[in-house]
């Protein structure tokens, strides 16, 4: 339960008890339960239609949002995951490896956290390392070779800052991943599908399209990070969150994503099957529209996307 949901959880255990009461001592109280029903479900719209960019963040961050591994589970078969970036280790923060979405063959590659310490541990909360950015691209250009769509899953809070990764080219690892991307012979999907932090997520985000769950956000910076650099105040995140337009609304508005996919009322979490679903509806669309193209139409409509991004102003001195 998140904190803007307190209401919302409390009068939802008030009717249950009252459902309860009824039923043991026998007395009738549907007419109040379904009035007490309606305010709840008139509460829930009205909480989720006016979620501060803050508050969107906290929904993305949510323990129970569907990860990668749970949407390669319920949209694809024949999963085969791949290991290694044959340098040093297998980095079990970064996921990949052939799938099968319906009759579609792809390579599927995508940020993994985990549901309690032991696997965040071992996942290192989706934070991937050089070797997980390296692994990814390798298998890119494995897509590349045999002419398989790629499709990525982003869900990360940044890169691993750590001395160990810094020390084994964390940054050339992303550079050379985006250097990369923009070059390979072959469609790139690109799917927010909850954190999209920093380079982590640019890591493996330079696609054709690139699409976003309603709750999801897409940020240079976490807003705890913008909040202890401009106010020295890790405090001030929800002020950041609202400054640096992160989310899916805003992303799309200024172009730097395709497409807004709307979540069950509440989040992801609570309607995994319905969000795989429509996820799934969308990245078949694109996979589609993108295998049609030539491979020089679909470089340079690649290369023209990332190249107009961005608006400044100029004035004279």
């Amino acid at each position: 339960m998140l904190e803007f949901e307190k209401p919302i959880f409390e009068l939802g255990l008030k009717i249950k008890e009252l459902g309860v009461f009824s039923a043991s001592k026998k007395i009738a109280l549907e007419p109040e339960l379904k009035k007490l029903a309606a305010k709840l479900e008139q509460m829930k719209i009205e909480i989720y239609s006016n979620l501060t960019p803050w508050q969107r963040i906290q929904v993305a961050r949510h323990p129970q949002r569907p990860f990668t591994m749970d949407y390669v589970r319920m949209m694809t078969s024949d999963f085969i995951e791949l290991h290694g970036d044959r340098q040093f280790a297998d980095d079990l923060a970064m996921v990949a490896g052939f799938a099968q979405i319906d009759a579609m063959k792809v390579m599927l590659i995508g940020h993994q956290k985990g549901r309690d310490t032991k696997e965040n541990v071992l996942r290192n909360f989706g934070c991937a390392h050089p070797e997980g950015y390296r692994k990814a691209m390798r298998l890119m250009k494995t897509a590349e070779k045999f002419g398989l769509p790629i499709v990525t899953f982003i869900d990360t809070p940044g890169a691993y800052p750590g001395i160990g990764a810094e020390e084994r080219g964390q940054a050339q690892a992303i550079a050379e991943n985006l250097r990369d991307m923009i070059h390979l012979k072959t469609p790139i999907i690109a799917a927010i599908i909850g954190e999209g932090g920093s380079g982590g997520a640019l890591g493996i985000g330079i696609a054709d399209r690139v699409c976003i769950l309603q709750h999801a956000y897409y940020s240079v910076i976490s807003p705890e990070g913008c909040a202890s650099i401009l106010w020295r105040n890790a405090i001030k995140a929800p002020l950041a969150a609202e400054a640096l337009k992160i989310t899916a609304e805003d992303l799309h508005k200024i172009g730097v994503v395709d497409k807004v996919i709307a979540e069950p009322m509440g989040g992801a979490h609570h309607d995994p099957i319905k969000t795989a679903s429509d996820l799934k509806e969308i990245l078949l669309k694109y996979i589609q529209e993108l295998t049609r193209l030539s491979t020089e139409d679909l470089l340079e409509q690649r290369y023209g996307k990332f190249r107009k991004m961005g608006i400044f102003l100029e004035t004279p001195t």
